[in-house]
């Protein structure tokens, strides 16, 4: 296994050429936002220098260039997920938006007693709406707990569940501890028992190894 090339790896963002303090600035917070590498900068760039139009809305040139790169960049998420074709992925304008977008969706079928699953190391992206969801519709959120490393106690994950039990909203990579759960064996314990299941990808995705289906 090759080591890392630190210095080639720094090189490629822009940003850290810069200093903080007096020294080369290091920046850890990825979890939260991450800084652009150079490739990413160039693309927004030339898409908005080249061609920026609206999506969807337009028949002339640049709408068309738009729409063309806006699916394939959708056609480059489904094969990177792995998704079943292109229009199982729809773009937000982030993590926190997805979140509310999901919550809001299937808690239209959710009613007064009706259960909900979510671990204690959610982003409070996926806490928040579901406890709106649980003071308009009377809902009841269960918590499912880790250990000292983040790892998931699968016996005690599947305790949880009740023929009340409708959604668990779970995290797939925690944006604190970096620990990972079992994607796979949440979601098939989740669908044994009639459940939707929503996996929060956004610290995970970018490890690899996401299958959606």
């Amino acid at each position: 296994m090759n080591a890392l090339d630190i210095a080639a790896i720094r090189a490629e963002f822009p940003i850290l050429a810069r200093e903080a303090y007096g020294k080369p600035l290091v920046y850890l917070d990825n979890a939260a936002s991450a800084q652009k590498p150079r490739a990413v900068i160039d693309a927004m760039r030339a898409a908005m220098e080249g061609s920026y139009a609206n999506v969807h809305r337009g028949l002339h040139l640049l709408a068309n260039e738009t729409t063309a790169a806006f699916e394939n960049a959708r056609n480059t998420a489904a094969r990177f997920l792995n998704a079943g074709a292109p229009d199982e992925i729809i773009f937000t304008s982030g993590g926190t938006d997805a979140l509310n977008l999901v919550a809001n969706t299937l808690g239209q079928g959710i009613g007064a007693g009706d259960e909900i699953i979510l671990s204690v190391m959610e982003h409070h992206s996926n806490i928040v709406p579901w406890h709106f969801l649980r003071e308009r519709k009377g809902a009841v959120i269960k918590w499912l707990d880790v250990d000292d490393d983040g790892a998931v106690d699968l016996d005690a994950y599947e305790a949880l569940f009740s023929k009340r039990t409708k959604i668990v909203a779970l995290t797939h990579m925690s944006n604190v501890l970096g620990a990972a759960t079992p994607g796979r064996a949440l979601a098939d314990i989740a669908h044994a028992h009639g459940a939707k299941i929503l996996l929060d990808g956004c610290q995970g995705a970018v490890h690899g190894g996401v299958d959606v289906r």
